[in-house]
């Protein structure tokens, strides 16, 4: 099949992705059964599409299964593998990884995050002596992984911490994923405050939620065409997009065929539109609640706290 989608450079890595990624929560739905995970997976790559977003967590496993299934007969050589491990310690980060790599059927994946990074104390226990960024860094020297990342969806200032976190320990990430769409614009903004720092890193920006699993949609402000418009019109590397259907797949593909950049005209008018709806984060429900953090629900899959911190509670 023709190539339908343009390729970008995911910061300094040099590596080309596809503009547009196909996300990995959406693959095992309830309602989808296997064998059209398979197709939609298979006829993305056919189309263009090169990045393959998963979790760990996702849907006990289900997501990286189906995918790791769908990467058979070649498929696998012609595509960017990203998953990610919800583990903060060494320990339950190597188990996740070791567990994801067998899902997925690789020997190596091209790029792991840490997920969910949606606390302030997310990063310091990552960058702990044995905690998950040691697990990562290990296996990449092991050949297990390529590029060491992180996202997370609830705070810009968390991520621009994480940032900060790591420069002290004289790392560089090099991605990160975040919400971008044309509801942050105007609500704790990652575009505003951490978009700008990761472009003067030329760090990969991977965005996500560009329709916020359809919520956006809800407000009646903005349409889905003009919501990938929007996401990629912004310096991303990848708009990470769910697709549970080959229709909202050809919708993505719609968007790409369709997309020029926005004119300051187009820009302002997206904005104005959206400006009321999007003041109180109402459509951006991972922001404002605990409904999208699986960690909140799962805090086992965190690991344990390191024993040097727990030997300072009182007795």
């Amino acid at each position: 099949m023709k190539q339908e989608v343009p390729y970008r450079v995911l910061g300094h890595t040099g590596e080309r992705v596809s503009a547009i990624g196909l996300g990995g929560w959406h693959l095992a739905f309830p309602k989808l059964d296997e064998q059209a995970s398979m197709r939609i997976i298979r006829t993305a790559i056919d189309r263009g599409i090169n990045f393959m977003d998963n979790s760990w967590d996702y849907w006990q496993g289900e997501s990286e299964r189906r995918m790791g299934k769908a990467l058979g007969d070649g498929y696998r050589s012609r595509v960017f593998l990203m998953t990610k491990i919800d583990g903060r310690t060494r320990r339950e980060a190597t188990r996740q990884l070791d567990e994801s790599l067998r899902r997925l059927r690789t020997d190596r994946i091209d790029l792991v995050q840490h997920h969910e990074v949606v606390r302030f104390e997310d990063p310091d226990r990552m960058f702990e002596e044995d905690g998950a960024q040691a697990a990562l860094v290990d296996a990449r020297t092991a050949g297990k992984v390529r590029y060491i990342g992180f996202t997370g969806h609830k705070d810009p200032h968390i991520h621009l911490y994480t940032l900060e976190v790591a420069r002290k320990h004289g790392f560089t990430f090099d991605t990160v994923q975040m919400p971008l769409n044309v509801m942050d614009a105007h609500f704790r903004s990652f575009e505003r405050l951490v978009l700008p720092e990761l472009v003067r890193q030329n760090i990969g920006v991977l965005g996500m939620k560009a329709l916020a699993n359809g919520r956006i949609l809800q407000s009646g402000t903005v349409s889905a065409i003009e919501c990938l418009h929007y996401a990629l019109h912004l310096p991303a590397s990848v708009v990470i997009t769910g697709c549970e259907t080959l229709e909202v797949l050809d919708q993505a593909f719609e968007a790409v065929r369709t997309f020029r950049p926005l004119s300051d005209h187009q820009l302002a008018a997206l904005l104005a539109r959206t400006a009321d709806a999007a003041s109180s984060g109402e459509f951006e429900l991972f922001k404002t609640s605990s409904i999208y953090d699986a960690t909140a629900t799962h805090p086992d899959w965190l690991g344990e706290e390191p024993e040097r911190w727990k030997a300072t509670l009182p007795a």
